[in-house]
């Protein structure tokens, strides 16, 4: 549970500078003359890194351990953001979320780390407890956001930088590694069977979607695919139809943040105990559809933050369900590497998501990508159908040396 906690710290300043800065970039990019579909790609330009490196980073900590990658994602986090605060044009925005997603692609592997210390009963509530910590991360960091750029244009992203300095001393001084050397592939005396490369593993995805674990990463894809689609045009529809700005764009992400925190934290383990994982991801999938098609109807924010409130109860349902049932059903020696390329999945989703989502808001009015993402997640709802309720029993979580031995 210490590493755990350590772990969730972790991830919880990261997504604070994160959250710091995501809302303010379609501000930031707007001010520089950024057309609507140019700040869709620039939005997909992070995903389009994290979904390279993602497979990458987690074979790299089957081989080399968790620690290594983690550590290196919040010092390109650091970058990214120095390189946000003295964004002057747009081709330096994008730059900084190309640092940033490389940093990104090392989500799979705080998945590979929460797998690695949990038993497989608790990993769904553990993983829930992990989105939490960077719920409340992405509850504070608009605020927090909002007020620095009170300071001036350059402040969101210095103070995001300088909290992530901080999140790298403390993560290299308490975190420790959670995979130990003898049980990674490649080692002498590690699992048996050499692991798949990272091209056979997608592409036994793509030509067999009915297999267990191609049709959950199927499930996450899907799912990212709608929520990142709302996300990507929810501050211009914000900013259209009820006059939000970067100093009042914050108030919506706390609200949205307080609701996926309460849910993660507080009542996700019950759900778990009570529907079981397979059962949790459909009424995910099926309250985030419901929320996705629901944003454009309300015409008061009352109404609105009423239907916005069902998209953070169902991704808090549908993902970590999600993940839980891949680390249950991946091979040990394959696991980080498993989540790395569900990551990657869910990585084109965030490729595609914004491009297409800003696009279809500019030409076609601003409530279709709403409706057309809800649409989506109707189709995941329907593949979660095939997913086999009866859970294979996974390894014990290995030991790892105790709290700043490394």
């Amino acid at each position: 549970m210490k590493r755990l906690s350590v772990l969730m710290a972790a991830a919880f300043v990261d997504m604070l500078g994160f959250a710091m800065i995501f809302p303010l970039l379609p501000f930031y990019a707007l001010r520089l003359q950024a057309e609507e579909w140019v700040i869709g790609w620039m939005i997909a330009s992070f995903s389009i890194v994290q979904l390279a490196s993602s497979p990458l980073w987690g074979r790299l900590s089957d081989k080399l351990g968790r620690r290594s990658a983690i550590l290196f994602g919040l010092g390109t986090s650091a970058v990214a953001f120095v390189v946000f605060g003295f964004a002057g044009s747009i081709w330096m925005l994008f730059l900084s979320r190309i640092v940033q997603g490389l940093g990104g692609g090392t989500t799979g592997v705080l998945q590979a780390y929460v797998a690695d210390v949990t038993e497989p009963r608790d990993r769904a509530k553990a993983l829930g407890w992990l989105s939490a910590a960077t719920g409340v991360g992405v509850m504070i960091g608009p605020a927090i956001g909002s007020l620095a750029f009170k300071m001036g244009h350059a402040a969101p992203g210095i103070v995001a930088a300088a909290l992530c300095l901080v999140n790298i001393w403390f993560a290299w001084r308490w975190l420790p590694e959670s995979y130990p050397e003898h049980h990674r592939s490649g080692a002498a005396g590690g699992p048996a069977g050499a692991p798949r490369n990272i091209r056979t593993m997608i592409v036994d995805v793509l030509r067999a979607p009915e297999s267990d674990i191609a049709r959950l990463i199927w499930v996450y894809a899907g799912g990212m695919l709608g929520f990142m689609s709302m996300t990507a045009v929810l501050a211009l529809y914000l900013a259209s139809d009820f006059g939000v700005t970067e100093e009042s764009i914050f108030i919506f992400f706390v609200y949205l943040g307080g609701i996926g925190v309460v849910m993660r934290a507080v009542l996700l383990g019950k759900l778990v105990d009570w529907l079981g994982e397979v059962r949790l991801m459909r009424v995910g999938a099926f309250t985030l559809m419901l929320g996705l098609v629901a944003i454009p109807l309300p015409h008061s924010v009352v109404g609105l933050c009423l239907m916005l409130g069902l998209v953070p109860i169902g991704t808090a349902c549908l993902f970590p369900a999600t993940s839980a049932l891949i680390s249950h059903r991946a091979e040990r020696h394959e696991l980080g590497q498993t989540l790395g390329v569900q990551q990657a999945f869910g990585g084109v989703s965030r490729v595609l998501a914004p491009i297409w989502a800003t696009a279809a808001f500019q030409a076609l009015g601003v409530g279709i990508p709403f409706y057309l993402s809800g649409a989506v997640v109707g189709l995941v709802l329907l593949t979660t159908l095939g997913v086999r309720r009866e859970q294979p029993a996974h390894a014990s979580p290995s030991p790892a040396p105790p709290v700043g031995s490394a």
